[in-house]
C-alpha cells in the first residue's frame, strides 16, 4: 500500500480519539412537571448534527439495597432532542427516583450524568383545571374543579390536604386601585358573602398543599355580575311583554283554527255546487248527467213534482153462496150483466156497504126532477153482493167510471 493511505488511517484514528476524548456529557438537567405530569430537560454545549441521547431511570430504593448492579429502564434511546418525557411510565408518586443522561456521537459515549426526583415533593401543583361562577341572590356562587392528573383524575387523590385560595374584587371599568379579599376553602363549592347587589365581581382561584409548601398559579380572572332585589319598573315590563307573547299565542292560534276550519268547509262543503241536471230522454233510462255551455237547451226539462201514486178503487166480491137473493123489481140481463136502474136517468151515486146486508144506493139526480133511485148491481144468475164502503174523496176527482172483471161478468160502476 502506499504511505497515502497509511497516511489518512493515521490521520483518522487521530481525530477519532479527540473527539472521543472532548465528548462532553449533558449538563444543568432540569425536571419540568405539572402534576403528574414530567419531561426530563438538559442542556449540550458542542453542536454536532449526529450527537443523540439516552435517557435511563430506577427506583432509588434499588441503589441502596440491591447487592448487583440495578437494572435501569430506558425512558428514551437514541433521541435528538435534548428533553424526555416520562409520563407515560407512571412513576409512583410518592416514590424517588434516580434519572440519568448520556450522549453517542459516532459510537463514542460521554460519560453519564445523573438527578434524583420525587414527584410528591418535586412535582408542581395545578391550578383547578376549572372555575365557574354564578349568581346566588346578591352574592355569588364559585364551583371550583380539582386539578387533574395525567390520567384524568382529582389530585386530592394524591394531595388529601389540597385547598384554595379565592381571590375576588369589585369590578370597576375605569383603572382605579383594586381592593382585593381572599377566602380560603377545602370545598368545590363557595358562596362569596356581603357582596353588593347589581354589582361586577371578578374571581381568581389558587391550588396550595401546604405540606411541601406548594403553590399554584392562580387561574385567569372569572367575572360575574351579581343579583338583588327585582325593581317594580322591571316587574312590571316582564308581565307586560309575557302579556303581549300570550296574546300573540293566542291570535296566531285562532287564525290557524279559523284557516283550517274555511279549507275544510270549501272543500267538503263548496259554495258553488256542481250543474248536475236530469235530463229527459225518452228513449233511454234517466240517470243525472253533468251539463256544460255546449249542452243543447231543448234538451234540457222543466222542473217536475212527483206526487205520490192515487188510492186504487178495489171492490171485493163475496162468494156465491153468500149473495143474498135480489128484489123483485130487478131482472137479469140476457148478457149477464147487471145495469144500473135509474128512474130519473144518467147521474152520480154512492155505492155502501155492509157486512152481509143487502146494498143500497141512493141520491142520484136526474136531469129533470132531481128524484133519488136505488142502484142495484147484479150478477147474472145470483142476487145481490155487499160491497165495502167506499169514501169518494179518497178517489182521484178525473176517475169516472171504473170495470172490474169478475168471475161471471162484469160489473160496470159508475163513481
Amino acid at each position: 500500500m502506499s504511505p497515502a493511505f497509511y497516511g489518512c488511517i493515521l490521520f483518522w484514528f487521530l481525530q477519532t480519539n479527540a473527539v472521543g476524548a472532548e465528548l462532553k456529557p449533558p449538563e444543568n438537567l432540569t425536571m419540568i412537571t405539572m402534576n403528574t405530569n414530567y419531561t426530563l430537560i438538559w442542556d449540550w454545549d458542542q453542536s454536532s448534527s449526529a450527537v443523540n441521547f439516552t435517557t435511563q431511570y430506577v427506583a432509588k430504593f434499588k441503589l441502596k439495597k440491591s447487592k448487583k448492579t440495578p437494572v435501569w429502564s430506558t425512558a428514551c434511546r437514541g433521541t435528538s432532542s435534548r428533553s424526555c418525557d416520562l409520563t407515560q411510565f407512571n412513576l409512583y408518586y410518592l416514590g424517588s427516583y434516580v434519572l440519568r443522561v448520556k450522549a453517542n456521537v459516532n459510537g463514542h459515549f460521554s460519560d453519564w450524568v445523573q438527578t434524583e426526583f420525587c414527584p410528591d415533593k418535586d412535582a408542581a401543583l395545578g391550578p383547578p383545571d376549572k372555575v365557574a361562577l354564578s349568581p346566588a341572590g346578591s352574592d355569588l356562587e364559585i364551583v371550583i374543579s380539582d386539578p387533574l392528573t395525567s390520567t384524568n383524575n382529582s389530585m386530592k387523590q394524591n394531595h388529601p390536604d389540597l385547598y384554595y385560595e379565592i381571590l375576588y374584587w369589585e369590578h370597576f371599568p375605569d383603572s382605579r386601585a383594586l381592593r382585593t379579599q381572599t377566602v380560603s376553602s377545602r370545598a368545590n363549592i363557595v358562596i362569596l358573602p356581603n357582596l353588593k347587589p347589581w354589582t361586577w365581581y371578578c374571581v381568581s382561584v389558587q391550588s396550595v398543599y401546604d405540606f411541601y409548601n406548594k403553590k399554584s398559579s392562580f387561574t385567569s380572572p372569572h367575572c360575574m355580575q351579581t343579583e338583588g332585589a327585582t325593581p317594580w319598573g322591571q316587574i312590571f315590563g316582564y308581565f307586560l311583554f309575557s302579556l303581549v307573547i300570550c296574546f300573540l299565542v293566542i291570535l296566531l292560534s285562532l287564525y290557524f283554527f279559523f284557516w283550517c276550519y274555511k279549507t275544510l268547509k270549501a272543500t267538503w262543503f263548496p259554495a258553488v255546487q256542481l250543474p248536475f241536471q236530469y235530463l229527459c230522454d225518452s228513449t233511454g233510462p234517466h240517470f243525472p248527467r253533468l251539463l256544460t255551455q255546449d249542452s243543447d237547451s231543448e234538451m234540457l226539462c222543466d222542473e217536475v213534482t212527483v206526487c205520490p201514486e192515487s188510492p186504487v178503487l178495489k171492490i171485493h166480491i163475496p162468494p156465491p153462496e153468500a149473495l143474498p137473493v135480489p128484489p123483485s123489481g130487478l131482472e137479469p140481463d140476457s148478457s149477464g150483466r147487471r145495469r144500473r136502474q135509474d128512474s130519473s136517468g144518467s147521474g152520480d151515486s154512492g155505492v155502501y156497504s155492509t157486512g152481509g146486508s143487502h146494498s143500497s144506493t141512493g141520491g142520484s139526480h136526474s136531469s129533470t126532477g132531481g128524484s133519488h133511485s136505488s142502484t142495484w148491481a147484479k150478477v147474472s144468475g145470483q142476487g145481490p153482493f155487499d160491497l165495502e164502503q167506499v169514501k169518494m174523496q179518497d178517489v182521484a176527482p178525473g176517475l169516472k167510471t171504473q170495470l172490474v172483471n169478475a168471475d161471471e161478468g162484469i160489473v160496470d160502476m159508475c163513481v
